[in-house]
């Protein structure tokens, strides 16, 4: 069955930077779209920053100009590189693959989420 696991995340202190990955794995026949999430206590999850197969890439404006988002196909992996680390960045960030599976089903997943803190 498909998986995605996602590392990196921590505690941080306001300013700093962190990476998050995420692995995807499984039968499949083709990635499209990928991205990152996140929830806020409280709120419900939000788009953060997502990228296409043929590497468009689109960001949420509260973090426009400090995360970075990039993919690896070969590898089937996608990153969050975050700059500029603000309190109200904490949340839990989740991994999303919109996959077509080996059996030509289409699918849209998340990984279980990885915590990221930030707080001085």
């Amino acid at each position: 069955q498909v998986q995605l696991a996602e590392s990196g995340g921590g505690l941080v202190q306001p300013g700093g930077s962190l990476r998050l990955s995420c692995v995807v794995s499984g039968p499949i026949f083709k990635m499209h779209d990928m991205g990152w999430y996140r929830r806020t206590p409280g709120n419900q999850r939000e788009l953060v920053a997502e990228i296409s197969d043929g590497g468009g890439t689109t960001y949420a404006d509260f973090v426009k100009g400090r995360f970075t988002i990039s993919r690896d196909n070969a590898k089937k992996t996608v990153d969050l590189h975050m700059d500029s680390l603000k309190p109200e960045d904490t949340a839990v960030y989740y991994c999303n693959a919109q996959l077509t599976n080996m059996d030509d089903t289409w699918g849209d997943y998340f990984g279980r989420g990885t915590q990221v803190t930030v707080s001085s």
